[in-house]
């Protein structure tokens, strides 16, 4: 057994969770063997195996997707290839934009013309024009808050009574966007052009209901747009296919925020470098922006507020009210 490594060293050796380990044995796609104590021990192929899963993970697939390249089965492929070949194209024009930048800097240079230090600033971190500051709104004491560097894909998470929906309606304000809240519904006259998005969905796994088409019409828009709650009424499987196809947007999309308490959309063991997580904490101190990974600040409390679609379920409905 010595080549063998227990739930944890694997974890750590993949840099994920022992949680996504046994996720990932739940749905077929690692199978460890067990020693004579009854734990889990995961061989050299086994380590092979959740690489490829991470991998295929961080190009954005969703498990149903993993399941299939895993065995040979191509289709659904070409939309998250088309999506990794946009962002990879993308950060290509990022780069030849930074190299004209300083190109620019060093013939201003050679002609005695001293950059300034925000135009030495910027060529490491370029502006993403994404940036707010505002004062937040009740229940916090109307704290200045600001968020640079905003991703195209943001979660808003937090415990019931921690103020994220006024933090969402604010940012959506700030952002010049749409609020998206929870009573969406499908308008049987609407021509949005959903129904090719419906079949990806439903051919990885989910399922065509009046909540998923109603939530697709609602995220057509050019504007930034931030969904209250946006697992409502949908099953873990359409979830799941939901993200993955939500990560796979254009570089160009609008910016997209989603509120959510559900482990299925927001999986920290698959949140890429285009994600931003903006938790709120339980004691009203003001939200803070959170890097899925154990042992950093707030990642304990964001992950103690997730919870499966099923556990999701219990509460469904259930408001905090201030009397």
């Amino acid at each position: 057994m010595s080549q063998f490594l227990n739930a944890s060293d694997a974890a750590r050796r993949l840099s994920i969770s022992t949680k996504a380990l046994r996720l990932y044995e739940q749905r077929g796609l690692l199978a460890p063997v067990r020693s004579d104590a009854g734990w889990r021990a995961y061989g050299p192929k086994d380590i092979e195996r959740a690489s490829e899963i991470v991998a295929l993970r961080a190009l954005g697939f969703s498990l149903a997707q993993v399941a299939r390249v895993l065995t040979g089965d191509a289709s659904g492929l070409e939309p998250a290839l088309a999506a990794h070949q946009s962002t990879l194209e993308t950060r290509l024009r990022g780069a030849i934009e930074a190299i004209d930048r300083l190109r620019g800097l060093r013939r201003d240079l050679a002609r005695g013309e001293t950059p300034t230090a925000g135009e030495l600033a910027r060529l490491l971190a370029p502006e993403s024009g994404h940036n707010v500051a505002f004062d937040l709104p009740w229940p916090w004491g109307g704290e200045r808050f600001e968020l640079r560097d905003i991703r195209p894909l943001t979660y808003i998470t937090g415990p019931l009574g921690s103020g994220k929906t006024r933090l969402a309606m604010r940012l959506a304000e700030e952002l010049g966007g749409v609020f998206l809240g929870l009573d969406r519904t499908a308008d049987p006259s609407s021509h949005s052009n959903i129904e090719s998005t419906i079949a990806l969905l439903v051919h990885d796994g989910a399922t065509d209901s009046a909540a998923l088409r109603a939530l697709l019409i609602g995220l057509e828009t050019s504007t930034p747009i931030v969904v209250d709650l946006i697992e409502q009424g949908l099953d873990r499987p359409t979830q799941e296919a939901l993200i993955a196809h939500l990560r796979r947007r254009s570089p160009g999309a609008p910016l997209l925020c989603v509120m959510t308490r559900s482990s299925s959309i927001l999986d920290l063991d698959a949140v890429g470098a285009g994600e931003t997580i903006l938790f709120c904490p339980a004691n009203h101190s003001p939200p803070i922006r959170v890097v899925p990974h154990p042992g950093t600040p707030g990642y304990e409390a964001l992950a103690s507020c997730l919870a499966t679609p099923e556990v999701r379920a219990r509460s469904e409905g259930v408001r905090a009210v201030r009397r």
